[in-house]
């Protein structure tokens, strides 16, 4: 009887000790990501575009109440932009310039940040079909991504380790090839924040005083997209002179009409706040505000906008991400 019992009491405890599943995963991190008060992440986030790869130093927060901030610095030329939530509304930074975009936006909530845990968490809940593996340091999740402006972008593989820290996210094309990667060297999960850490005042004043501002007299050669949507083409190019620098309006016509327009960024006396009825977009080289009909972006200290009435969203997106010559600063 008592060897039964012996028996018994084992097979209960092998049943009890089984695989670790990704419902078992799932319901884990979702408790450890909605019992945080404030987290930090930084890392590096790479974005491959054709032969090119951008790389950013990223410095990701979060604090209750719903306040975001993220830090990108491009590597290549120190360009810093920060994406920043606070009870005011979502904005776009760039310091250096004391310019910022202010949208009504959900974001981070609209769509997949490969930086943000409350994302990661909401992509891994949202897919009935996601796949979970475990190796011997990690637990692997496979799931969908929320990308809307950019269907090159299919799936992520998120990394964490055994103790359910993110340690690598890969964002995929449907070749598996990583488009997107984002390497998490350092993860706070009981960060505290001053009160102001969350401020756009705050952010515009120390990310200045931080940064060195770089701004350019001249568009130095032609700065053309790599993407023009057919049937369309260049109809008129016009260079003005402004009082710190130079303006370029080039106008195509065709089929799909639109304009850009090139400008030398200067640095503006007073804080300038932008209102955008649209979205944040991670372009390969900078932040972009995207609304209806209009994609603006800052680079290498040059602004671009291009502005269309009857381009798509994807369209005109196409077009703004092919504009990859970057101009020498003069």
């Amino acid at each position: 009887m008592k060897k039964i019992c012996l028996i018994l009491c084992v097979c209960f405890l092998m049943v009890g000790c089984g695989k670790y599943t990704v419902k078992d995963a799932e319901k884990d991190l979702e408790k450890k990501i909605n019992g945080l008060d404030g987290y930090n992440l930084t890392g590096e986030m790479e974005i491959i575009n054709n032969d090119d790869v951008y790389t950013y130093d990223v410095d990701a927060s979060y604090s209750k109440n719903d306040k975001f901030r993220v830090s990108l610095k491009n590597k290549t030329n120190n360009h810093e932009q920060i994406i920043l939530k606070n009870s005011d509304g979502v904005y776009v930074l760039t310091p250096t310039l004391n310019k910022s975009f202010k949208f009504q936006s959900d974001w981070p909530y609209n769509n997949s940040q490969v930086y943000l845990l409350q994302t990661l968490l909401s992509d891994i809940q949202n897919d009935s079909d996601k796949e979970f593996k475990e190796t011997s340091d990690n637990y692997i999740f496979t799931t969908n991504v929320n990308y809307p402006n950019n269907s090159d972008l299919v799936k992520q593989k998120i990394y964490f380790d055994k103790k359910l820290i993110p340690t690598k996210v890969e964002v995929l094309n449907e070749d598996e090839e990583a488009l997107i990667k984002m390497t998490f060297k350092k993860v706070d999960l009981k960060a505290e924040f001053k009160d102001d850490y969350f401020s756009l005042d705050n952010n515009m004043k120390t990310a200045a005083t931080e940064s060195e501002t770089e701004t350019v007299s001249k568009i130095d050669g032609d700065i053309y997209p790599m993407y023009i949507p057919e049937n369309t083409q260049l109809a008129d190019k016009e260079t003005v002179d402004l009082e710190n620098g130079q303006r370029v309006i080039m106008t195509f016509e065709g089929d799909s009409p639109f304009m850009l327009v090139e400008q030398t960024a200067s640095v503006s006396d007073d804080l300038a706040i932008v209102s955008v009825y649209g979205e944040p977009y991670q372009m390969a080289t900078s932040v972009a505000a995207v609304s209806d009909n209009m994609v603006s972006w800052i680079s290498n200290g040059i602004e671009y906008y291009v502005v269309a009435d009857n381009m798509s969203e994807s369209e005109l997106l196409n077009v703004a991400n092919s504009i990859s010559v970057l101009p020498v600063s003069k």
